[in-house]
């Protein structure tokens, strides 16, 4: 029996075939699913902020796209999978506040999208698929066994990438 793992936010998890992973309430925080094909182990990252660097005395990995994705696929390969073969899918970075969209202070969405395509390219883990920026909030399933991140969004179709 199969069992679907739940990750809050600046949480992070992994699990294998033929587990599931999810995280509700994706709004300006991103959702990174990365899986090893062959051996279908995965793991989600709920990230919140793109920089760690920035906030002093920093004490929660996950929270941040630099080094949530990091440790995220440390976790994985520590359970199995191969470093050379991991792939992602991301979802999330909504803008979730209407008003002055220019500021940097509410672009919170656009940066962790950046910083987590940033991260993957540093790690040479290739991007498969994406669902992110748009005005709404996200929750996500992610499959490690067929590598289906399955997006659901209040008012929208459910949509698999």
């Amino acid at each position: 029996m199969s069992e679907i793992i739940k990750v809050g936010m600046a949480d992070l998890n992994t699990c294998k075939s033929p587990d599931g992973i999810t995280t509700l309430g994706l709004g300006s925080c991103v959702g990174i699913a990365i899986r090893d094909p062959v051996t279908k182990i995965g793991g989600l990252a709920h990230v919140m902020l793109p920089d760690s660097t920035s906030i002093r005395n920093n004490t929660s990995i996950p929270k941040f796209a630099d080094t949530g994705i990091v440790q995220l696929v440390n976790d994985i390969v520590k359970l199995g999978a191969n470093r050379s073969r991991l792939v992602a899918k991301i979802a999330g970075g909504a803008q979730m506040f209407a008003f002055n969209a220019n500021s940097n202070m509410v672009r919170v969405g656009d940066k962790n999208v950046e910083a987590s395509k940033k991260k993957l390219a540093e790690l040479k883990i290739p991007i498969l698929a994406q669902d992110t920026g748009e005005n709404y909030g996200r929750t996500v399933i992610f499959y490690p066994e067929t590598g289906d991140f399955v997006i659901r969004a209040v008012g929208k179709p459910e949509k698999v990438i």
